[in-house]
């Protein structure tokens, strides 16, 4: 069992048969999304399909790239059960997904609770479940020290006492502690500055190429080079209605842990080819 694992096991997505052929993290099947409105209705998705694969000794960093309004975050919604489509069926490793899969979100805005400490905030979704509050702190503790947040344990979880890099590191340890299959991650560092934004992406790529940590990324950006340097499958996305446009795969191995890699020439070619690609949906 990893670091982060928990005692209760239906905290996590339940994954199938390790040793099943053909497994899929994500399975979106004909989804239709139409708004409606008092003058017009409005057609996001019509038939849609998209599939993350689980590749056998292969982590996964997915990252959703498109235009404003192409349907990249109602993407997440779904997968996250923030929101259904209008038809169409999600599955979360080959299983329909149910209200009783919990698959965590970190958003754009910060989302601890400003009234608890960091390590309430932390420990909050194993005390939910009931886990003794003596285990779900050394949990809490635990990863706390993963996302470089060591001596802020008891600091409330608000700005100014902590900047907005930290409550995003707080937000990541939260929706890990209890050890999901999947992670959601709707543009969570675009409010941040250059600065921070580098170092939550390095903590994103610690945890990915941790032994203790299994989970898929799929993260939504708008930032052509963070998705660069931070995934190894990109879907480019077009819209009316929205549809994958490009399935793009990226290759750097562990060498990408360090923001060297961006001065790299892989990575200048990389960003390139991706970004003749996106302005080709202008």
């Amino acid at each position: 069992m990893g670091l982060f694992s928990s005692t209760d096991s239906s905290i996590s997505v339940e994954k199938t048969n390790p040793e099943y052929e053909e497994i899929d993290v994500i399975a979106l099947k004909g989804i239709k999304q139409i708004y409606h409105s008092h003058d017009k209705d409005t057609l996001l998705f019509d038939n849609f399909n998209f599939t993350i694969k689980d590749i056998k000794g292969e982590g996964q960093f997915i990252s959703l790239l498109g235009k404003s309004g192409c349907g990249k975050s109602t993407i997440l919604r779904y997968i996250a059960g923030l929101q259904k489509p209008t038809s169409g069926e999600i599955f979360i490793y080959n299983k329909l997904k149910t209200e009783k899969d919990t698959i965590p979100m970190v958003f754009q805005q910060y989302s601890s609770f400003h009234w608890k400490s960091v390590i309430e905030n932390v420990a909050l979704p194993l005390l939910i479940k009931g886990i003794n509050k003596t285990e779900a702190f050394d949990k809490a503790a635990e990863i706390i020290k993963v996302v470089g947040l060591t001596g802020n344990e008891n600091k409330w979880a608000k700005y100014p006492l902590l900047s907005g890099g930290q409550l995003q590191r707080v937000a990541i340890a939260r929706s890990l502690i209890a050890c999901p299959n999947i992670l959601l991650l709707d543009e969570p560092f675009s409010a941040l500055d250059i600065k921070n934004r580098n170092e939550l992406q390095n903590v994103l790529l610690d945890l990915f190429y941790s032994d203790k940590v299994d989970v898929t990324f799929i993260l939504v950006t708008h930032d052509i080079r963070e998705a660069v340097y931070l995934s190894n499958h990109l879907f480019i996305m077009k819209s009316n209605p929205g549809e994958i446009y490009k399935d793009f795969r990226i290759s750097f191995g562990k060498e990408r842990r360090t923001q060297q890699t961006k001065y790299r020439s892989d990575y200048i070619n990389y960003t390139k080819e991706v970004e003749e690609i996106f302005n080709n949906l202008i």
